[in-house]
């Protein structure tokens, strides 16, 4: 699977001062699968922030040495990042912190705003200098902004997503607030919960919520802005129900945990729907259905309840790979997916397997895998993908953004079949997808090509990464 999701925002406001960064950090380390490039916590100490972020995961970086200088607090956000816009470098790593006339400011962002480079564009022109090549350093820009001439921070933050197209759901930290903002489209989730005392959390998904010992409470409505402080929590619905409601469907097909709740849906029981749709739609005659791991095991087993075709376990994850796994030199002899996922071959061997995935984009893991299960023994293979072809590229927080980079654009399923060694390949029909989620109201551009919002010009991930000769 080659696709990545941004990243994850968590935010804590306590009723009294404590070691809110140790809450981050916690809750940070269950969206880890949402971002595993850099990471980062900050936290109010008094209105003086103290902040500690890098390149890495979070036990990387937020390492013991680290976390017990962080000092005692009643606000902290946190974030852990894959970039969709700007370089894999420090400088991009959030959550983004600002100093202006009227106070502090730090800002995690999770999404991709579509019309960044005519914002930038405009700020620059306007004399704004920018450090990082990251879009959420044009949300800190116009929030600054605008909060020189508003009397509050919620105020500026309202006026300045209202420039914005695409995808934030957002965290903010004042001196004395943390606020939460979620996009009128609601492309990627958002939502809050609170503690046993009465504090508050948010968090890009419920799984965070439950990991830290607090209640989740619901989903952050579309366009809805929470502000937390010692008064309590106050709703902001001003701009909901302002833009069609377009929440991203590859959230309940691979990017959230399957423990975690989007929308009122459990993600769990949307991959077991897909994998019982699979079934109806492209049966076939099998001894047993496998699952890749992760996002595919919960699709397999629905594959497999829907069918009466035996659920097994055919293929066991390498959980101690991760982003810092290095290949040797001789790397060119060893698959590198071989290091990530074997075969079990009790399971497979001289079996006709029903192999379940979440998507295929350009095809090579796909492939790797299939040779693997054949060589482990498996008569026949029949590749089934919880998700319909990658047609389009996604600009609203994907790493997918061109059409070249997708197999489905220039091959047809039988000829992707053919490519990638399988005896059979069918995707699930795009028509089903709002089963997934109990609602039509959802983005399936990466699918269908059919966009919420307009896009502008640039769209390149590394858009604002400009060479000296290209300035």
């Amino acid at each position: 699977m080659a696709i990545h999701e941004e990243c994850g925002v968590f935010g804590v406001y306590s009723k009294e001062i404590t070691n809110v960064a140790d809450i981050v950090y916690y809750g940070l380390f269950s969206l880890q699968h949402r971002g595993q490039e850099s990471c980062g916590i900050v936290v109010n100490d008094d209105g003086v922030f103290a902040s500690h972020k890098d390149l890495g995961l979070v036990s990387e970086v937020m390492t013991h040495d680290v976390m017990e200088k962080f000092p005692k607090g009643r606000i902290a956000v946190g974030h852990v990042r894959y970039g969709t816009t700007g370089g894999n470098e420090r400088r991009n790593c959030q959550p983004i912190e600002i100093n202006h006339k009227k106070g502090r400011l730090a800002l995690a962002h999770n999404g991709n705003i579509s019309n960044a480079a005519v914002l930038r564009d405009e700020l620059e022109e306007d004399g704004a200098i920018f450090h990082t090549s990251s879009d959420t350093e044009i949300i800190a820009y116009l929030v600054t902004r605008e909060r020189l001439k508003k009397p509050s921070i919620e105020e500026a933050i309202a006026s300045a997503v209202k420039r914005l197209d695409g995808a934030f759901s957002l965290c903010f930290m004042s001196p004395t607030k943390m606020i939460a903002v979620r996009d009128s489209n609601g492309f990627r989730p958002l939502c809050y919960g609170v503690f046993p005392d009465g504090g508050y959390v948010v968090a890009s998904e419920s799984c965070a919520i439950n990991a830290v010992g607090a209640r989740f409470v619901r989903d952050i409505v579309p366009g809805e802005m929470l502000v937390f402080n010692e008064d309590g929590m106050k709703s902001i619905t001003d701009l909901c129900g302002t833009k069609e409601r377009s929440s991203c469907i590859f959230e309940n097909i691979y990017f959230a945990r399957p423990d975690s709740v989007i929308d009122g849906v459990s993600v769990h029981d949307s991959r077991i729907k897909a994998g019982r749709i699979l079934a109806k739609n492209a049966p076939v005659e099998a001894d047993v259905v496998v699952g890749v791991p992760d996002s595919g095991l919960d699709a397999a087993l629905g594959f497999s309840l829907e069918s009466g075709i035996p659920y097994g376990i055919g293929m066991i994850k390498n959980k101690y790979i991760g982003r810092t796994f290095i290949a040797p030199e001789s790397a060119g002899r060893t698959r590198l997916v071989q290091m990530k996922l074997a075969p079990v071959v009790s399971t497979v061997k001289d079996k006709r397997v029903v192999l379940i995935d979440d998507s295929i984009v350009r095809g090579t893991t796909s492939r790797e895998i299939i040779e693997m299960i054949r060589e482990a023994g498996a008569k026949e293979i029949h590749m089934r993908i919880s998700a319909p072809a990658f047609l389009n590229p996604c600009y609203y927080g994907t790493d997918i953004d061109s059409r070249e980079k997708l197999i489905a654009v220039s091959h047809s399923t039988e000829e992707i079949c053919k490519m990638i060694g399988a005896d059979t390949l069918a995707y699930l029909p795009v028509e089903s997808l709002k089963e997934l989620a109990n609602t039509d109201k959802i983005c399936t551009a990466c699918f269908t090509g059919k966009y919420p919002t307009k896009i502008f010009g640039d769209t390149r991930k590394d858009r604002f990464d400009k060479k000296l000769s290209e300035l």
